[in-house]
């Protein structure tokens, strides 16, 4: 139903009349335009991707309400980082759901990396992070790190299990504020899932 503040024909108009016409502001005009019935195509392509998308959305939730190292806050943030790296910015979850249906669409592997926990002490940061497994099991990757989110030019090697556990990554300059993003390498189907771009600080 379109409302109106004034005569209908005259300003102020918004939303449809009988699925005929459509009334909208646009870049500070009052326009109108004929009302277009919504498509939902469903070729077996398009049903293929909503799959992946239906089942990326629930993971997501899945994840956020783990009991173990869940999606919180810390890694929206992280994600939403990542996101803002990119040539359109984007949001944490379409951060999140961009990476898996690129994966998927290489037939690669996606993971989702939540409940990652950076504890900072001198000249050092631990790394801990959970993370999702779906048709293969993590076995390894690096941590990248750098004083710049967009320059992350050293590395540590971890294992699946120092990931898990936490490791530290030393040598590391007090009151410095570094930036961390795991990377997984191996199995190679799983080399693009990356997780969120997350920051401390080593303190003495």
């Amino acid at each position: 139903m379109a409302k109106l503040n004034a005569p209908l024909f005259s300003f102020g108009a918004s939303g449809s009349i009988a699925k005929a016409l459509v009334y909208f502001p646009w870049k500070g005009l009052n326009v109108v335009r004929s009302w277009v019935s919504p498509a939902n195509p469903k070729t077996a392509a398009q049903i293929t991707q909503r799959d992946r998308l239906t089942a990326c959305v629930a993971l997501i939730h899945t994840v956020q309400a783990a009991d173990t190292d869940p999606l919180v806050e810390k890694d929206q943030t992280a994600y939403a980082l990542l996101g803002s790296l990119q040539p359109t910015p984007r949001t944490w979850f379409n951060t999140i759901v961009k990476q898996w249906l690129d994966q998927k669409v290489a037939v690669k592997i996606p993971v989702i990396y939540h409940g990652v926990t950076l504890t900072a002490a001198s000249t050092q940061v631990t790394f801990q992070s959970g993370h999702t497994t779906e048709s293969s099991a993590l076995t390894s990757g690096k941590v990248y790190y750098g004083t710049s989110k967009s320059n992350l030019n050293s590395s540590v090697a971890f294992t699946a299990a120092e990931l898990l556990a936490g490791k530290a990554i030393t040598g590391l300059t007090n009151n410095v504020k570094y930036y961390f993003q795991f990377r997984a390498l191996v199995p190679a189907g799983m080399i693009g899932s990356d997780s969120g771009i997350y920051y401390a600080t080593p303190v003495a």
